[in-house]
């Protein structure tokens, strides 16, 4: 049998009012009950926004270490592979998408009448912190939406230099040379944390690739590269022991910065803004 919005407000109506709407007082509209995200990025400002029962399943990506800043979490949460089946099943009155989500599941949803929201990756600070408090609003918490982006806000004043200290160059370098460029939230935060992104004099407009040869023959003062795996010889490992960059030894410096605070805003922004806070302090003291 179909069902659509209407069905599943009636029943939430039926149910009673949510926690939280003192008796007598005028209610406002009723905060979704079963919430499923099919991306990683809004899977994150979830978890942080909404009650735990609210959350009816998250994207199988959230349960990922190597990507996710919430795997530990994700993985006592249900999940989905984002087809239209799975989500069906759970009978969501929400669910949150990406504009890169599976069209066919999108399309299924539509047709269903259950209430989808799309959302546009952020490409600014400004951006992410409308998303954070898009989401606390459709979930019914937008006071948590507002503590969080203060919190944001806070972390990012936190990571920038003292007034004065000049920028250090710097290349984002991921397996295949993949880089952020102008125009991504990573250029953002690594100018506010002290940073020049010289992804901009390899051509880069936005992501992008960074060939090798090109970093050898113009290096920045800084190569920002992944976190290690425990037990497995990383990506990150080999680029900073290449033997062609052991000629850049005293040029160009090494730094860490995990792949899984790169592509996302929201709540990501804090550990991001604090990471790279931190690497340039241990390159400003290793300088000293």
């Amino acid at each position: 049998m179909s069902w659509g919005r209407r069905d599943v407000l009636a029943a939430a109506v039926a149910g009673g009012l949510a926690p939280g709407i003192a008796a007598g007082a005028v209610p406002g509209p009723v905060a979704p009950r079963r919430v499923v995200s099919l991306n990683a990025c809004l899977d994150v400002i979830l978890v942080h926004l909404a009650d735990r029962e609210q959350i009816a399943a998250l994207s199988h990506y959230a349960r990922d270490p190597g990507s996710s800043t919430i795997a530990p979490l994700a993985r006592t949460l249900p999940f989905t592979w984002e087809s239209a089946e799975e989500v069906i099943a759970l009978r969501p009155d929400l669910v949150l998408a990406s504009r890169h989500s599976a069209p066919a599941t999108r399309n299924a949803l539509q047709r269903l009448g259950v209430r989808t929201e799309r959302f546009a990756t952020p490409k600014t600070v400004a951006e992410s912190l409308e998303q954070v408090a898009r989401v606390a609003r459709l979930v019914g918490r937008p006071e948590r939406g507002a503590a969080l982006a203060a919190r944001i806000e806070a972390a990012l004043r936190a990571a920038r230099p003292a007034s004065g200290t000049p920028p250090l160059t710097a290349l984002v370098y991921q397996p295949n040379g993949f880089s952020p460029g102008p125009g991504t939230l990573a250029d953002e935060l690594m100018t506010l944390a002290g940073f020049e992104n010289v992804a901009r004099r390899y051509g880069l407009r936005s992501w992008g690739n960074v060939p090798l040869e090109r970093l050898l023959a113009d290096p920045p003062q800084v190569l920002l590269v992944g976190e290690p795996s425990p037990g497995l010889r990383s990506w990150a490992d080999r680029v900073m022991t290449h033997p062609a960059l052991a000629s850049l030894e005293g040029r160009m410096r090494q730094a860490r910065l995990p792949d899984q605070l790169l592509y996302c805003g929201g709540p990501v922004l804090i550990d991001a803004a604090r990471a790279l806070a931190a690497a340039r302090r241990n390159l400003d003291a290793r300088a000293t």
